[in-house]
């Protein structure tokens, strides 16, 4: 009994030993799975939290470069379209005329016009030919521009293909200039104006042709600013005293006035004979030229003579107006 007690109690040792070990076994590995899972879970809620940290920066981070973006847009919200549509409302259009009806009975009228543009069907039609030929003869400028360009002239206006621009004095022709140089006055001076562009320019020497009892002003069909509100404005007055006659072409018309006893002067940095030496009294024509390229060549071959400023300071040139109010100074003192 005593044996077999023993031998089961040792067989039970030993089953209980391998259970105990067992359980201890399970237990560790359950603790072990236990901790695994509670490292994974720590590393995952780490992983998440982290991963939230991120959203949270880079949403604030997106929202931070989107907001001035956001407020800009909020503030200007069509740049483009505000800056088109203060370029718009700068040009005055106040001396614009166009569409077919209104146009032509502009050109009936008589009234004074600077510019005029028109396709290519407007200017060939039966109701506007004569009239546009006439008007070109008389020194107005007539351009054939594409339907397009005109629409971006009037910025989108119903132009029907044909628009003009009124000047702000009306011209005379030049033999009527002519005339009436030559009744009023023994040596009158008239001033020519070759290749000046700028309408301040423009302005300024007639106010000063005007100051200096010239006896009229002759503009170039092209390379010329026109009559516009620009010269007005800067002359002051002064066209509502003086003539102005608008020429096709300027050497013809210098050739035409040196056919009724005028001498041609023309102004130039490498004139060869100084201003304050000049001592003609006979009629006399002042031709002025652009700043950048003076008289050019073919004007040049018309003058009779080339005068000069003398400059006693380091600027080697004048402003075409200031050029041409000096010279007139000269000439008119003696």
């Amino acid at each position: 009994m005593k044996n077999s007690s023993n031998k089961f109690h040792g067989k039970n040792n030993k089953e209980y030993k391998k259970n105990s070990d067992f359980a201890y076994y399970s237990k560790n590995t359950h603790r072990s799975e236990k901790n695994d899972r509670f490292l994974n879970n720590s590393v995952k809620n780490k992983k998440v939290e982290k991963l939230k940290k991120n959203d949270e920066n880079n949403t604030f981070s997106s929202l931070k470069r989107r907001n001035p973006r956001y407020k800009t847009n909020t503030e200007f919200p069509n740049k483009n379209s505000d800056m088109h549509q203060e370029f718009t409302n700068k040009r005055n259009f106040d001396d614009w005329i166009w569409g077919k009806h209104s146009v032509y009975e502009a050109l009936r009228s008589d009234s004074a016009i600077n510019r005029i543009w028109c396709t290519s069907e407007i200017f060939s039609s039966d109701k506007f030919y004569i009239l546009l030929k006439d008007l070109k003869s008389k020194g107005v400028l007539i351009e054939e521009v594409s339907w397009n360009r005109l629409s971006q002239l009037t910025y989108g206006a119903s132009h029907q293909g044909v628009a003009l621009q009124l000047a702000c004095s009306k011209t005379i022709s030049l033999e009527q200039l002519i005339d009436f140089s030559k009744k009023n006055c023994p040596n009158p001076i008239i001033v020519a104006l070759d290749g000046i562009t700028d309408p301040h320019n423009v302005g300024a020497i007639i106010r000063s042709a005007e100051a200096f009892d010239c006896k009229g002003v002759i503009i170039p069909q092209r390379r010329s600013a026109g009559l516009t509100g620009t010269v007005a404005k800067v002359a002051a007055g002064a066209l509502e005293h003086l003539h102005v006659s608008r020429v096709v072409n300027l050497n013809r018309s210098l050739e035409e006035l040196k056919k009724n006893g005028f001498l041609v002067a023309g102004l130039s940095g490498d004139g060869q004979i100084a201003i304050s030496n000049f001592q003609e009294r006979a009629p006399l024509v002042v031709v002025v030229g652009s700043e950048d390229k003076g008289i050019s060549l073919l004007t040049q071959k018309k003058c009779d003579f080339i005068l000069r400023i003398s400059l006693k300071g380091k600027t080697s040139s004048l402003n075409a107006s200031v050029a041409a109010a000096i010279s007139l100074f000269h000439l008119t003192s003696k």
